[in-house]
């Protein structure tokens, strides 16, 4: 309905064109919206306030012009202008009877467009460290990716989902010194842990995994280790340095084991934790087409190739020893270090050489999802793609504050070096996939979310996902009461008397459910996955209202059939709605 009010303002346009009312060649930005207040129509179109000045009127005038050369249709009451210029469009009941029969015929298909034309787009989402479990904060990241990535493919990109694996640098060279000095524990030896090594339970499972397989094969005593030339650890008065310390302990596990005893145990971990991280996302309906490797990238010269092009643009320079990105000439805060002076590469180079292998590989544009503290990265990844030419519009950047998780009143930890967080597989088993799915996508990503526990639980209809769910649920047993008292349901019928639809709710029912593929369109070209949310639960509160006041399997069969052809299409947007959002479709609760 919306597109025909589109086609009828650009038929007009058209004929303004034509008469010489309106300049050749002039493009129209046509943006028709619906109404927030039916008294005012179905549809509204602020086009004459636009074109006003090419027209050399008014906008009001403008607008009688338009409403002059309107082609007739049988789907509209009346179009009138309101306030400065507005076009109101008010429309027959009948105009929303087809998208019943639209919804009834497409099924699982209904919403789908070709809005993306097939364009590759690379979805970049989760990417924790694989230093540990997944907690709750990574939670909302990854429902959030993966939604997002559900719309994009309804309206026809083609979405590639991937996940970058951090399993080189500094942090993974923690985790593996942790978890050799939890072995070592094991063995007997009277290890002082340090306040920076990963602390969890998980390290010390690795650890045992590792003396299963290796014996004490990989053993040196604590003397060995514990040097004096190791900088002290960080004191409960203040003094000493914990980055220093787990830095030193790091170099004397590469010393004392050598690089094939130490790449073992950093490989262990890596794997441990990256097939939990596969696990637990995999149960969470969290899918990628490619988990995509930091190493990679200097095993294929990238990295390399990358610093090489920005060093060819002229836009690096040495100072100390290190070698540095211009990244202020191109509207970052700061200069960022490629190469430090030790000849290591920096995070940052890593970042650079991976998104261009991205649109390396031929990606029409990108998307990063990252956690709000995160919000560095944006403008140096710009930067450098200016700095090579690169449109930077073809990356978009996502921020996702971090879920806080509340247990009563009580504020829970999420750190995972301290080891004592709440893993999203813990809060799946308390709320169950569906609701953490959908309450993680109910507010905008950018916006702070305290997720409730208690709510997400509750079998009320103040729980947002119960309340759709159970929508949903009623009318599949409206069908179920059909086939108890050996009835039939025919569509062709029902769709053929559609106007004995007359009640109130009815009216706001046929309205709602027809607003579905504007919203799923919405949704993806804005990156908003809870504006679908907000629609079903819309959807489920008419729904509901017309369940309490409408009996669906009446005597009258024609009336019977156009009722139950209304539900069924409901139930079908519903199913549809939350499929997209990542949540099951119940039949019975």
């Amino acid at each position: 309905m919306k597109k025909h009010v589109e086609a009828l303002i650009t038929s007009s346009l058209e004929q303004l064109q034509n008469t010489g009312k309106l300049p050749q060649g002039i493009e129209a930005n046509i943006k028709v919206e619906r109404t927030k207040d039916r008294k005012f129509g179905d549809f509204s179109c602020n086009v004459a306030m636009i074109l006003a000045k090419a027209a050399q009127c008014s906008p009001r005038e403008l607008a009688q012009s338009i409403l002059d050369h309107l082609p007739p249709s049988s789907q509209l009451v009346k179009a009138e202008i309101a306030g400065p210029g507005f076009l109101n469009f008010f429309l027959e009941a009948e105009a929303y009877h087809d998208v019943i029969g639209d919804i009834l015929k497409a099924k699982e298909k209904y919403g789908q467009c070709n809005l993306g034309q097939g364009k590759k787009v690379l979805v970049e989402f989760v990417s924790a460290n694989p230093t540990g479990p997944l907690h709750v904060g990574h939670g909302r990241g990854a429902a959030y990716g993966a939604t997002l990535g559900n719309f994009l493919s309804e309206v026809g990109y083609r979405v590639h989902r991937e996940y970058y694996v951090n399993d080189a640098g500094r942090q993974m060279d923690i985790l593996a010194t942790s978890v050799w000095l939890r072995y070592l524990e094991l063995l007997g030896e009277k290890v002082i842990f340090p306040r920076n090594g990963y602390q969890g339970d998980y390290v010390k499972d690795i650890a045992q995994q590792i003396q299963k397989n290796k014996g004490n094969a990989l053993r040196h005593s604590a003397d060995a280790i514990f040097t004096p030339d190791i900088p002290t650890d960080l004191q409960e008065d203040g003094s000493g340095d914990k980055e220093a310390h787990v830095d030193a302990l790091i170099q004397k596990a590469k010393t004392l084991l050598g690089a094939s005893d130490y790449a073992y145990i950093h490989l262990q971990g890596l794997n441990d934790i990256l097939n939990d991280i596969r696990q637990d996302l995999g149960e969470f309906g969290v899918e990628f087409d490619e988990w995509f490797s930091e190493r990679t990238l200097t095993q294929s010269n990238h990295l390399d190739k990358a610093i090489q092009q920005l060093k060819a643009a002229g836009h690096t320079f040495e100072e100390k020893g290190a070698l540095w990105f211009r990244a202020t000439e191109f509207g970052d805060e700061k200069d960022r270090v490629l190469v430090r002076e030790n000849g290591q590469h920096t995070y940052f180079a890593s970042d650079v050489a991976y998104h261009l292998n991205k649109f390396d590989r031929g990606f029409d544009f990108a998307i990063d999802i990252f956690g709000a503290d995160h919000h560095g990265y944006v403008p140096r990844i710009h930067a450098f793609m200016k700095a090579l030419g690169m449109d930077p519009n073809r990356l978009q950047v996502h921020l996702v504050q971090f879920a806080i998780l509340y247990r009563g009143k009580e504020r829970l930890s999420m750190s995972t070096r301290s080891g004592s967080f709440v893993t999203l597989r813990e809060l799946r088993k308390e709320v169950g996939n569906d609701a953490a799915r959908f309450f993680y996508v109910m507010r905008k990503c950018e916006q702070h979310m305290d997720f409730d526990l208690e709510l997400a639980t509750s079998k009320t209809n103040d729980n947002p996902v119960y309340y759709i769910q159970y929508a949903h649920a009623r009318i599949c047993s409206v069908f179920r009461q059909l086939a108890e008292k050996q009835l039939t349901w025919d569509e062709q019928q029902g769709l053929q008397n559609l106007t004995t639809l007359t009640q109130p709710q009815e009216d706001l029912l046929l309205e709602s459910v027809s607003r579905y593929s504007e919203i799923v369109q919405a949704s993806a070209i804005n990156y908003e996955p809870h504006i679908m949310v907000h629609f079903l639960r819309d959807l489920a509160n008419h729904l509901h209202t017309y369940y309490n006041a409408c009996q669906f399997i009446v005597d009258d069969a024609p009336l019977r059939d156009a009722r139950l052809c209304l539900i069924s299409a409901v139930r079908q947007a519903l199913a549809n709605g939350l499929r997209l959002l990542g949540v099951s479709a119940v039949e019975s609760m």
